[in-house]
């Protein structure tokens, strides 16, 4: 068979091939990235916990979406020395000298997900300046940017991938409080 008919046939037969293996790759630094994020306990933070059969467990209907919108929080803790922080029952809010941080929804819900704004290349600044999107206010305890922003940019890339994939979870976290007076 001559003519143009055999070259779009082969055409059609490359294209999905070819994809494939573009496929194959962003598949590895998915699993990279899922594999960097549970290693580097981000559910700890992230996932809220919730009382199941064996005590607490991560909520994984709600996982990375950080800090549950229906739990408030007033007022930071008061603790008596020696202690310095507290956490809330769902280990997503910390109380200290800082104030109260909670931790941010890393679901790419379009609405509530912090990364909804953020860029490749902001995710990597964020990580490496302890800066909101590499520039604004500071990531606040216990996040501990420090050492993750030590990472390599491939493994950062990796887990931006990762968590631009996961399922979206609408849930408006709060912002940082200010320390008591």
């Amino acid at each position: 068979m001559n003519g143009p008919l055999p070259l779009l046939v082969a055409a059609a037969l490359l294209v999905p091939a070819v994809s494939l293996a573009q496929g194959t790759a962003t598949s590895e630094q998915v699993r990279r990235g899922e594999y960097l994020v549970t290693i580097g306990s981000c559910h700890d933070c992230h996932t809220p916990l919730k009382t199941g059969p064996a005590g607490p467990e991560p909520d994984m209907s709600r996982a990375l979406s950080g800090h549950p919108q229906d739990l408030p929080v007033k007022a930071p803790a008061r603790l008596p020395e020696p202690w310095m922080a507290a956490a809330s029952a769902t280990l997503t809010a910390w109380s200290g000298p800082w104030g109260v941080s909670f931790a941010a929804n890393l679901t790419p819900d379009p609405e509530t997900g912090v990364l909804r704004d953020f860029t490749e290349e902001q995710f990597i600044q964020t990580l490496r300046t302890g800066r909101h999107q590499g520039q604004g206010r500071p990531i606040l305890p216990p996040m501990p940017w420090p050492f993750i922003g030590r990472m390599t940019d491939e493994d950062l890339k990796a887990v931006f991938a990762y968590l631009r994939q996961v399922p979206a979870v609408r849930n408006k976290v709060p912002d940082p409080l200010p320390p008591a007076p």
